[in-house]
């Protein structure tokens, strides 16, 4: 492991890389080491687009390295792709719950959001990510109904 050290910056390598700032991202990526690069990676992963994955993307057009600036650059976009992938799931996850408590079939409840059986599928399958007005019309289906259905 390398000793890094920051200079002229009122935190250390010890703190918590939210604390770094860009001077201290930078010279984590330049003169540090894979923990170093996996300690700011995992900040990134926690929330993709923080204030670290904001500055991290300006660090990586200011590093000189090209090979460390191509792996950091590969590391974000990873993360940032399941980031994505998680959300779309998640939204298909919610539109499946919202199918089920509303007690309808899939053409009723597709009919009832004003769109197809074949879109309602692609929603449900996480291939097409629905509008916000077609979610919150799902959200609102299952809760009227899961109430008249009682």
């Amino acid at each position: 492991m390398t000793e890094l050290k920051f200079r002229n910056l009122n935190v250390t390598p010890d703190s918590p890389v939210e604390d770094w700032g860009f001077e201290g991202l930078l010279t984590a990526a330049e003169l540090g080491d894979i923990t170093h690069w996996r300690r700011i990676m995992a900040a990134v992963r926690r929330n993709p687009y923080c204030e670290v994955a904001r500055e991290m993307v300006q660090v990586i057009e200011a590093i000189e390295d090209p090979g460390t600036a191509g792996m950091l650059r590969a590391g974000m976009k990873l993360v940032r792709e399941r980031a994505a992938a998680e959300e779309v799931s998640e939204v298909a996850g919610r539109l499946s719950d919202f199918l089920a408590k509303a007690g309808m079939s899939r053409f009723e409840f597709a009919r009832n959001l004003g769109t197809s059986q074949s879109r309602l599928s692609t929603y449900l399958s996480g291939k097409t990510v629905p509008s916000a007005a077609i979610y919150i019309r799902a959200e609102h289906l299952a809760q009227r109904f899961a109430v008249e259905n009682r």
